[in-house]
């Protein structure tokens, strides 16, 4: 297990030891986070690398990471904590077979946390030997508004309140990492109890290092090429803009075709690993391929 870093550029090289490579904006609040306890909120675009960085974080740290995936509809049941009802009932039978009247010890027994189900949010809380835990809550603002109240007591004081036992609180805070990609605003109430970042598309160098630290095996024309065309990309009028997870999966797929370089062929036989909806690939069909490739050549070009 490693300890939290003490410093901006420690914070750095301890995602880079991750091949995250990230800004000295992202690097910042992400010590003070771990440096002050308080969770860390999150906000881009999809595939900007909001979910990595809490996998690097607990990668490089040596703690295990709980992830909460977020989803319309999600409730306590599957976020925090559920009975385990047919071992209740087994119990209940149990001690009817065997004469046991004393109803309010058979509750006592019922209702304690030897019958509890542990969901990603109670669990985040429990000790751990490696240290206090990762805890990711992704795409927050995919659940409804009122699964952010159950969240503020887990976020201001890292506890939860079961009714049948009373208040479970962490003996060491967990490291918490909240996502959104934006499709609603989350609530004020929210984001008052966490450090928050707006996670952008990376510049064209920052993007190119880390295709070279995710994609190692892929030729450095290649590299820079699909870097200048995706931020071409992301220069149209496209339903979905791809993000850095899309250019490292296009890449991965054109090392695996051995490609060297760009070609208007390759572009169009491998759009499907960069863009994800039909229309912005029709749209893009044919001389709109070959005119951006141009483009990203040309600024290339003007780069050297």
């Amino acid at each position: 297990m490693t300890g939290v870093p003490g410093s901006i550029d420690e914070t750095i090289g301890l995602l880079e030891g991750q091949n995250y490579v990230c800004g000295r904006g992202l690097g910042t609040v992400t010590f003070l986070a771990l440096t002050l306890g308080k969770p860390l909120f999150l906000e881009g675009e999809a595939g900007v690398g909001k979910t990595e960085i809490a996998k690097a974080l607990a990668a490089a740290l040596g703690r295990r990471l709980i992830r909460l995936q977020c989803y319309e509809g999600l409730d306590a049941a599957s976020a925090i904590y559920e009975w385990n009802f047919a071992a209740q009932m087994v119990a209940i039978r149990t001690a009817e077979a065997a004469g046991e009247a004393d109803r309010s010890t058979l509750q006592r027994e019922l209702f304690s946390a030897d019958y509890l189900i542990r969901r990603p949010l109670l669990d985040a809380l429990e000790p751990h030997a490696e240290g206090p835990p990762v805890l990711l809550i992704d795409e927050i603002d995919r659940t409804d508004e009122p699964f952010e109240a159950f969240l503020l007591e887990v976020l201001s004081d890292f506890q939860v309140t079961i009714p049948e036992i009373g208040p479970v609180r962490a003996e060491e805070a967990p490291i918490v990492v909240l996502t959104s990609n934006r499709t609603r605003e989350v609530h004020d109430a929210l984001k008052r109890r966490c450090l928050y970042h707006w996670v952008d598309y990376p510049a064209f160098d920052r993007e190119l290092a880390i295709l070279r630290a995710r994609v190692p095996e892929a030729e450095e024309r290649l590299s820079a090429e699909v870097v200048a065309f995706v931020h071409g990309l992301r220069g149209e009028d496209l339903f979905k803009a791809p993000g850095v997870a899309e250019a490292i999966d296009w890449a991965r797929c054109l090392v695996a075709l051995d490609a060297v370089a760009l070609s208007p062929e390759m572009v169009t036989d491998t759009m499907g690993a960069v863009l994800k909806y039909q229309d912005d690939i029709a749209r893009l069909a044919g001389a709109e391929t070959t005119r951006l490739l141009d483009e990203a050549k040309g600024r290339l070009s003007e780069r050297a």
